[in-house]
């Protein structure tokens, strides 16, 4: 994916300009995006401000770190149940 020249704190105020009563070919003109870009900004940071953001990305992260917690259990959960197996014949049946 295509890194952004914009970082989210710098999307958020370009976004804020609008809501200030800019028009959105103005801004775009200003900060040389287009107007999709614009508008692709706004469906998904509009209605934040930068302390919003960071908490989203924080929990985003901390998100991602949960599920690789879980991918590795998994992996480890798989790899116990092929050496019982092997060693014992089978699961054991409740």
């Amino acid at each position: 994916m295509k890194k952004s020249r914009f970082t989210e704190s710098q999307i958020v105020a370009i976004l804020k300009e609008h809501e200030h009563g800019r028009k959105v070919g103005d801004i775009c003109r200003e900060h040389g995006i287009a107007d999709q870009t614009f508008y692709n900004w706004k469906a998904k940071y509009g209605g934040m401000d930068v302390n919003e953001l960071r908490r989203v990305k924080e929990l985003e992260e901390e998100n991602a770190r949960l599920k690789r917690i879980v991918a590795n259990m998994t992996l480890e959960i798989d790899a116990m149940k092929h050496v019982y197996e092997k060693k014992f014949g089978g699961l054991p049946r409740s």
